[in-house]
């Protein structure tokens, strides 16, 4: 699993800020495009959501309940399987540890972008930080907490973190499988 790959193997790159498909942020936090939240683009079927944490209090909670509603809206909830709802519930702990991490260790999460096409779900956290995130193993003496990217790259198909030049900050991202 890396740690600095910009995107995942095979993919072609982040897209561009404004590409097709991507939702505007709207007043209360809920995503906004110009057909229905989620809507597929056209031309890629990929759905995105996007979330602001500019000026929230309670973050965590705040994203897991976004994803969720993403997750409705692309049908990967109501789960019908036992592994249908395993995927959900780890695409909710990734959102939460992607956000919580942001939050211990670069003031706070900027924004939370979810993208899903048919095989692959996307979740990407924005923030200030300089710091690289980095698994580590669990209860390592003298090293208390500190396993959630741990976590994160045992549930995910990979993960890593985009810099852009110029620009304080990164972009923690990482992939999860679409249920079967």
């Amino acid at each position: 699993m890396s740690t600095t790959r910009p995107y995942s193997p095979g993919d072609r790159g982040p897209e561009p800020s404004g590409a097709s498909g991507t939702s505007a942020q709207g007043p209360s936090g809920e995503a906004a495009s110009s057909g229905a939240p989620g809507e597929a683009a056209p031309s890629s079927g990929r759905q995105v959501r996007r979330m602001s944490f500019a000026g929230e209090s309670g973050v965590v909670p705040l994203a897991r309940d976004f994803t969720r509603q993403a997750l409705y809206a692309w049908g990967w909830l109501p789960a019908a399987t036992a592994d249908q709802r395993a995927a959900a519930e780890d695409v909710l702990l990734v959102v939460s540890e992607l956000v919580t991490n942001a939050c211990l260790h670069a003031e706070g999460p900027e924004e939370l972008r979810i993208a899903c096409d048919n095989k692959v779900l996307r979740i990407e956290v924005s923030d200030r930080g300089s710091g690289q995130p980095a698994p580590r193993t669990p209860h390592r003496a003298g090293r208390p907490g500190g396993h959630g990217m741990f976590i994160v790259q045992r549930l995910c198909l990979d993960w890593g973190v985009v810099r852009t030049p110029g620009v304080a900050g990164k972009t923690v991202w990482a992939e999860l499988g679409a249920p079967a």
